[in-house]
């Protein structure tokens, strides 16, 4: 987990289990809330399948990962907090190594006959985000383009440039809970995809 301060990493190929949708996150039952639902039924089967018929080779107990959120609006490379409206979003949560896509879908299924629900928006997802410019931004969410400021600004000192496109996008990963903690004290990781200028 990066500082307050803008860093370089390289991130390795993750799985994630995910779901896509668009609109103003804030709304009230947006789909971006929905989702979310979605996102932790599956997630929690997985974590108790130890409990369970289905014993997922190589399981050892874990805390769930935090959520978090790959965004991005038509027309614009990065992200305009005044037009919420326009967002499109995979929200995700990081698998675990040893869930396999067999596992992921076994999830789905129980969940599904479990709840009673509509599960068939979640899917298992990997992202290989690469070399990116990341900083821990302490604040409300509408607050983060100065974040985002200091991050370019320290990934041109380095010799890079953003690399944000229809497969590299602007990441979030949610430290805080928005229901529980005050906007001032939200912490999220920032991280966006950048490259070596030639």
């Amino acid at each position: 987990m990066p500082k307050n301060k803008p860093c370089i990493v390289e991130i390795p190929k993750m799985n994630y289990i995910a779901v896509r949708g668009k609109g103003d996150p804030n709304a009230e039952d947006s789909e971006y809330k929905r989702s979310i639902g979605l996102l932790y039924v599956i997630a929690f089967t997985i974590k108790m399948s130890k409990k369970g018929n289905r014993q997922i080779e190589g399981y050892f107990d874990y805390v769930v990962p935090p959520l978090e959120g790959f965004w991005q609006q038509d027309g614009s490379e990065g992200i305009d907090y005044a037009h919420k409206e326009n967002f499109r979003f995979i929200s995700v949560i990081r698998l675990p190594d040893f869930v396999t896509k067999e596992d992921f879908g076994w999830a789905v299924a129980e969940a599904s006959a479990k709840k009673n629900a509509d599960f068939s928006k979640v899917e298992f997802l990997t992202v290989d985000e690469g070399i990116c410019v990341q900083c821990m931004h302490i604040g409300p969410y509408d607050d983060e383009p100065a974040t985002v400021a200091l991050m370019h600004e320290y990934m041109e000192q380095h010799g890079y440039t953003l690399d944000i496109s229809q497969k590299r996008l602007h990441h979030e990963i949610y430290l805080s809970d928005a229901r529980r903690v005050a906007p001032e004290k939200l912490k999220t990781v920032v991280r966006h995809p950048i490259r070596k200028v030639k």
